[in-house]
C-alpha cells in the first residue's frame, strides 16, 4: 500500500513540472531501471539514472518552443528567435 501511494504522489508531482523537469524525471527513472537491470547493482542503477537524465533533460528542453531556438546578445542576455 505504501509503494502505491509514493508512486501516486510522484505522478501527482511530475504532473506540475515543466517539459524539461519531466524529461529529467522520467529519463533518470528509467535509467536507473535499465541500468540496476542489466548490471545488477546499485552503482549501475545510479550510472544509468544519471545518464537517462541527461539524456531527458536534452529531450525535455528541445520541446519548449519548436522552431525558436535560444540566443545570447553582446550583453550576455539571452532570448528567444526564430532558428537560423
Amino acid at each position: 500500500m505504501k509503494k502505491i501511494l509514493i508512486v501516486g504522489c510522484m505522478i501527482g508531482a511530475l504532473a506540475s513540472c515543466t517539459s524539461t523537469e519531466r524529461g529529467t524525471a522520467i529519463g533518470a527513472g528509467t535509467g536507473a531501471v535499465i541500468g540496476g537491470v542489466a548490471t545488477n547493482s546499485w552503482g549501475g542503477a545510479a550510472v544509468g539514472a544519471v545518464a537517462g537524465g541527461l539524456v531527458g533533460a536534452a529531450i525535455g528542453e528541445s520541446e519548449k518552443r519548436r522552431g525558436y531556438c535560444v540566443y545570447r546578445d553582446r550583453y550576455g542576455r539571452t532570448y528567444e528567435a526564430r532558428c537560423r
